[in-house]
């Protein structure tokens, strides 16, 4: 049960504290940096060891080998096809370096990077004695999650999500002037039980926000998550990950001959779109609920959130193919009128510019030395 349970109006299920009462108010206070949001649907995993850096870059898609103390980044684990199995923020602190991944996946991460470790000098934790907290950089909020942030080697370990800039060695597909994850400054506090416990206890109670809110301001940022945009399927290139996870230009790591080969030959067989729902019915679709184009089934919802500015918004994976237009999500037995935003365009991939050989058949014969004069 998370140490924030006992402020009034507080509501929980399995992820963690859904809200404190007022979601929208909430959701303002958030996005304003006067409230804070608890993140039980998260977890740590530590690792330690003078080869950690140099490891991690080997094996994930980012490029972290010169990561700095209290720089943050993201990263990927790929299947050998190149395909999304796990995803984690990162900061360092000088010794260790701390991974921020879905509660869901947490273990399965943990696990995997120890059996991958063979003998690198690195150990890997699973941190079941820490609490993450959520906030917007820049108002009292910061200030009072980084007052309270575990630090490690004098570094306070905040995570500063990178989704909001292109990061070097990434790319952006999203064909936009000014794009929605530029305005949200996320991040991530790591703290102690403890602390966590004494911050709850020292809190206001409208300086709270409860997972919706969170959410809320995620998917209007268009930003993926493990544990909503990514299935069995998925490749980074189709929800725009490799803005901000994945670095184009380092060495080799498991997958990244596909990364490579879709972005500069091909195009992801599908795309991330955002959708403006229909408020009317007061149905939120939610996550799998299918998206129609006229009488065809097109795709499914990722993520669904009530905005307080926006009102009801979603995430969705269309096939590549789907029209550019108006489309409908069915759920309860209800159709939702949808108005889409392309974020990853269909053309997405195809970036190289590789120069075209010239036909066998085209070239000029040689000539025959037996035909040129004086070749008697």
């Amino acid at each position: 049960m998370s140490v924030f349970s006992g402020i009034p109006g507080a509501v929980s299920d399995d992820a963690g504290i859904s809200h404190f009462g007022d979601p929208f108010r909430e959701q303002r206070r958030l996005a304003a940096g006067t409230a804070i949001a608890p993140l039980d649907d998260r977890a740590v995993i530590e690792v330690a060891g003078p080869e950690r850096l140099s490891w991690l870059d080997s094996i994930t898609s980012q490029s972290v080998g010169r990561l700095t103390p209290g720089e943050s980044t993201e990263l990927l684990v790929l299947d050998p096809q190149g395909r999304v199995e796990h995803a984690a923020g990162v900061v360092d602190d000088g010794s260790s370096t701390w991974l921020i991944a879905d509660a869901g996946d947490a273990d399965a991460l943990a696990a995997w990077l120890t059996r991958m470790k063979f003998r690198t000098q690195a150990t890997v934790e699973r941190r079941t004695d820490l609490a993450l907290i959520g906030f917007v950089d820049g108002a009292s909020a910061a200030a009072t999650v980084v007052a309270a942030a575990l630090a490690s080697n004098g570094v306070p370990l905040i995570w500063a999500d990178p989704w909001q800039h292109v990061t070097a060695g990434g790319h952006q597909y999203a064909e936009i002037s000014e794009h929605p994850g530029a305005a949200l400054a996320w991040r991530v506090g790591i703290l102690t039980d403890d602390a966590a416990a004494a911050l709850a206890d020292s809190l206001e109670p409208d300086a709270a926000a409860g997972l919706l809110a969170a959410e809320a301001l995620r998917i209007a940022a268009w930003r993926p998550r493990w544990a909503a945009e990514v299935d069995e399927r998925s490749l980074p290139h189709e929800s725009d990950w490799l803005r901000s996870a994945v670095h184009l230009n380092k060495g080799c790591y498991r997958g990244q001959e596909t990364v490579a080969k879709v972005h500069n030959l091909g195009h992801p067989p599908r795309r991330l779109a955002a959708l403006q729902l229909d408020g009317s019915d007061a149905v939120l679709p939610p996550a799998g609920s299918p998206v129609f184009a006229g009488d065809d089934e097109v795709g499914h919802i990722t993520s669904a959130a009530r905005h307080h500015e926006d009102g009801p918004i979603a995430l969705a994976i269309l096939s590549r193919r789907t029209p550019v237009g108006d489309l409908t999500v069915r759920a309860d037995g209800i159709d939702i009128a949808a108005a889409q935003q392309v974020i990853v365009p269909a053309d997405a991939g195809a970036t190289a510019d590789i120069p075209r050989l010239t036909r066998l058949s085209r070239r000029p014969a040689a000539p025959d030395p037996r035909s040129t004069s004086g070749g008697r």
